[in-house]
């Protein structure tokens, strides 16, 4: 049975203050950092976890890449679900089960236990993700869109900024189940929130009304559709790029470079800062040039960042790693809001569905980079920086030859 849509109108692009001004702009920017959150948090206690579970790097890494996989797919049920029930049932149930599974993430026992449980937890999370994703493209589109996910980074950025710092306040008081605990806390709020807070922004008469079949069937046209293929996967090389840095810095600055872990958070922190200061710089820039040329030139900046990392790292220079990847996450302020809103912009009937299949390539790319750092082995900053030099270059191939315009 074919899909229908009760109507094929394009949506309303409303101006911030009908589309529920700040409050609706921190709401979703919290939303989307429910990933940072989840994953930047507990970074500063990787290595005291280790020991207290007996396990080795690649061990507690493997929480991140469960995490990631738990994201991706969440985002890919919710997003379709999202489609025909509407924005607001899924992304509370998401929320509800957050809290509920960081509890269990806390009372994990050992290595994999604690996996299995971050893999539920990303599960939940992916389901706020996606949604907060549609909801924009309920309200805005083009240049509008690309200006309002520029704008969500300054919400989204205050997740990586904060959350090593508050991770490492929470291990002044307690072990590193205190951080989990923390995040139930958070997921618990943020239902309130959501319950109190978030509009409906899908009407009926626009949601979708096909089974199984015709998700299915979109989510085969969305893989068809080379440019939107092209911008998610120039998202989801530069995210790897982006975790073999999350995954790797806690080792490299500290196991490597022997810098205390209040430090680590700092440095942590600044390079967040770069990436919320340039996506404020790029709502600017949106007045004067093209989604596509600031994303094109942001992923340039990339290449060329990774590219000193890796200098860094094999001359063992402290000073070149740490500035260069302050570059390279900066360069990301610019790199997600516009290749979030290319690839939906063409796809407002299917919201919801596009942004969990971006969401989805983004996490499970991200997922495959996380190990590779693990796995090049310990004592060096190299194996993290040439995965996050090959993921920059990959996101370049791809903005470059499947996103080119049609």
């Amino acid at each position: 049975m074919s899909q229908t849509v009760r109507t094929a109108a394009r949506p309303t692009v409303h101006p911030p203050a009908a589309a529920g001004g700040a409050t609706l702009l921190v709401l979703l920017g919290t939303l989307t950092a429910i990933g940072p959150l989840s994953l930047d948090m507990y970074l500063p206690a990787f290595p005291a976890m280790t020991r207290d579970l007996g396990a080795d790097q690649a061990g507690i890494q493997l929480s991140l890449t469960t995490c990631l996989i738990g994201l991706a797919i969440g985002q890919f049920v919710t997003g379709p679900l999202s489609d025909r029930w509407g924005r607001r049932r899924p992304v509370l149930i998401g929320v509800v089960a957050y809290a509920v599974l960081a509890l269990a993430c806390a009372a994990a026992p050992s290595a994999p236990v604690l996996a299995a449980a971050r893999f539920a937890q990303g599960l939940a999370g992916g389901m706020g993700v996606v949604v907060a994703r549609a909801v924009v493209r309920d309200l805005y589109s083009g240049r509008g869109a690309a200006k309002y996910f520029s704008r969500l980074t300054l919400v989204f950025g205050v997740a990586p900024v904060a959350a090593p710092s508050v991770g490492s306040l929470v291990l002044r008081f307690g072990d590193w189940r205190a951080v989990f605990l923390t995040l139930a806390a958070i997921g618990l709020l943020l239902s309130v929130a959501v319950a109190r807070r978030l509009p409906e922004t899908l009407p009926a008469e626009r949601r979708s009304t096909g089974g199984l079949a015709a998700t299915a069937r979109t989510m085969r046209s969305l893989a068809a559709d080379r440019v939107y293929l092209g911008y998610a996967l120039t998202q989801g090389f530069a995210f790897a790029g982006l975790f073999a840095y999350i995954s790797g810095s806690s080792f490299v600055f500290q196991d490597v470079f022997g810098v205390s872990a209040a430090a680590f958070s700092l440095v942590f922190g600044l390079n967040a800062l770069a990436l919320v200061a340039t996506g404020q710089a790029n709502a600017r820039l949106l007045d004067r040039f093209s989604p596509r040329r600031l994303l094109v030139t942001a992923v340039v900046v990339a290449v060329v960042a990774a590219a000193g990392v890796l200098t860094g790292a094999l001359a063992g220079s402290l000073a070149v790693v740490a500035v260069t990847l302050f570059a390279f996450v900066g360069s990301l302020g610019m790199v997600t809001p516009n290749s979030t809103a290319l690839a939906l912009d063409a796809h407002a009937r299917h919201a919801g569905t596009a942004a969990a299949l971006m969401g989805g390539v983004q996490s499970v790319v991200g997922a495959l980079a996380a190990p590779l750092v693990g796995l090049g082995g310990e004592g060096s900053a190299v194996p993290m920086a040439v995965v996050l030099a090959a993921a920059a270059a990959l996101s370049l191939t791809a903005v470059l030859t499947l996103a080119r315009p049609r």
